[in-house]
């Protein structure tokens, strides 16, 4: 039998790794690992280029890769020309082309990223959620591709190539925080 006070010290010093702590990783099923994967395969792209084909053997299939929006003409209208004010002739010439090819023109959205989330800190702390500290690291790729009739008129990769910040919530009355809101009508 163990004694009352064995007991409480061991889960004092269990208490205290914060390895007890969740961890969490959210990533975009894909078959790139890093955000410098993906900019390698956008670099390859070359506009009037670049076929259809050529894109699904670098892995941008939207029937293959779960995480490509397929845009239609309206979408690509909305993206490129958002308000009246915007002149369509002040946009990129591979923008330009597809636009005036209306239905013939197609375009693929890419959205790939890799976040992992690791709380950190003392557990009791964490636990009661008098403190809780996350650090957060990854990246975000963003891409868009314009194709006309099977060929590849534009590009364009933006996001986030190394993703690194620091979150902390404390609450002074720690499980009873918010108690008090939760109980109005």
């Amino acid at each position: 039998m163990i004694k009352p006070i064995t007991a409480l010290a061991a889960l004092a010093l269990l208490g205290s790794c914060s390895s007890m702590l969740p961890k969490a990783e959210v990533t975009t099923i894909s078959p790139w690992h890093s955000f410098q994967e993906v900019q390698q395969v956008f670099d390859s792209i070359v506009p009037h280029k670049t076929t259809a084909d050529d894109l699904r053997k670098l892995g941008l299939d939207p029937q293959t890769n779960p995480n490509i929006t397929l845009l239609n003409y309206s979408d690509v209208l909305r993206r490129f020309i958002p308000s009246p004010s915007v002149d369509a002739h002040d946009l990129d010439a591979g923008v330009q082309e597809c636009i005036l090819a209306k239905s013939a023109c197609e375009g693929y959205e890419i959205r790939q990223s890799t976040t992992r989330r690791i709380r950190y800190g003392n557990f009791w702390a964490d636990f009661l959620n008098f403190r809780r500290k996350v650090d957060i690291a990854g990246w975000r790729f963003n891409g868009v591709i314009l194709i006309r009739d099977k060929i590849v008129v534009y590009k364009l990769t933006g996001g986030e190539p190394a993703i690194h910040e620091f979150e902390e919530n404390r609450n002074p009355l720690g499980p009873f925080q918010g108690m008090g809101s939760s109980r109005l009508p």
